[in-house]
């Protein structure tokens, strides 16, 4: 079996390709009354050393992309059509035992909340050098060097006294910095974030998200970060893919998708943003609900809740067009023959030149 090469191991010039790519990735979840689609022609990639944010309201399908990425999907779910690539390797037909070894060493996973990370029963120390032990051919010695060497970097004051304490003696932010030092300690080409900063205060969230940008840009290391707060996004990420209801409906870079969002879907997401700059009475609100799974609409998913749905977005679905900087699924950008913007629906359109400035 041939093995992907490590971080250490790869050059700007030798490889070129994408660290990971998702080609019209499709899940489904069988069941007695039918089967439900979870994700339908998700495709993207992500390049060495870029942070790719996953957005959307809860049940868009972020947190059950990364878990097809890294195959934790909760049975009956299971990849039915398309495919993912690792540094140019197909992996989402690999059996089991052939997938067990890529995650740790070559997809890390940082999950919400820390405590389902590391075991209460063992010190930092011992999970770190585990891990390290586990992935990486190091003595005792080695892994216990690099493994102070690993908390020191992540900002954890006195590593040589933390090391030998137990996940409780840690506040919570600390805890997160040892969860990402778990994560990076095999050198993977690729770390799935899913929401790591929600169970955290905000100047704490800020110390982390810095934190884990930082740590990947210098190690080259592509990072998919799951979140449903814009902020994240516009902090951390460098380009943001939009979903709903299972389907990607826009992706492009972050500070286009902020400034001037091509789907309405995400142009109600940042008008329902609070803005220092405007003094508004109401915030701006996506009329309805997603969609379950079992009562997907037709057509464009969000035809339903869109203040510019016309008969067409009833009765075809839009793959992604070029549109603004970016893509979008959307027949307001069909390039030969574009639907018009429905009158008096301007106001959900967001005004945020001077927001976000990264």
């Amino acid at each position: 079996m041939s093995s992907i090469p490590s971080s250490a191991e790869r050059s700007p010039a030798a490889a070129p390709e994408p660290v990971l790519s998702v080609r019209h990735l499709r899940v489904e979840f069988p069941t007695r009354h039918g089967t439900l689609v979870a994700l339908d022609d998700v495709s993207f990639a992500i390049a060495p050393g870029e942070v790719l944010g996953v957005v959307g309201e809860s049940g868009a399908g972020k947190s059950m992309t990364g878990n097809a990425v890294i195959q934790l999907l909760e049975p009956p779910g299971r990849i039915a059509d398309g495919e993912i690539h690792l540094q140019g390797r197909r992996i989402d037909n690999l059996a089991e035992d052939d997938f067990v070894p890529l995650r740790g060493r070559h997809i890390g996973m940082i999950f919400q909340d820390p405590l389902t990370s590391l075991n209460p029963l063992f010190s930092i120390g011992d999970q770190l050098i585990e891990t390290l032990r586990t992935h990486l051919p190091l003595s005792e010695k080695q892994a216990r060097e690099r493994a102070l060497a690993l908390l020191s970097e992540v900002g954890i004051p006195a590593p040589e006294t933390r090391l030998d304490s137990y996940p409780h003696q840690f506040s919570g932010g600390m805890r997160q910095r040892v969860v990402i030092a778990l994560a990076l300690a095999a050198e993977p080409e690729l770390i799935i974030a899913d929401e790591p900063t929600t169970a955290l205060d905000v100047s704490v969230q800020a110390q982390i998200l810095a934190l884990l940008k930082r740590l990947c840009a210098e190690r080259g290391t592509a990072v998919m970060l799951v979140t449903h707060d814009m902020g994240v996004i516009a902090e951390t990420a460098d380009r943001v893919a939009v979903m709903y209801a299972g389907r990607l409906i826009e992706i492009g870079p972050v500070n286009a998708v902020i400034r001037a969002p091509q789907h309405p879907y995400t142009e109600g997401l940042m008008a329902s943003i609070p803005a220092v700059e405007h003094d508004l009475e109401r915030l701006y609100q996506i009329e309805g609900a997603m969609p379950r799974l079992a009562a997907i609409p037709p057509g464009c998913p969000f035809h339903p809740r869109c203040p510019h749905a016309q008969a067409r977005c009833e009765r075809e679905r839009p793959d992604l067009m070029p549109a603004g900087q970016g893509q979008a699924a959307c027949w307001l950008h069909d390039p030969d023959d574009p639907l018009p913007r429905r009158a008096g629906s301007e106001k959900a359109r967001p005004r945020r030149e001077n927001a976000h400035e990264r």
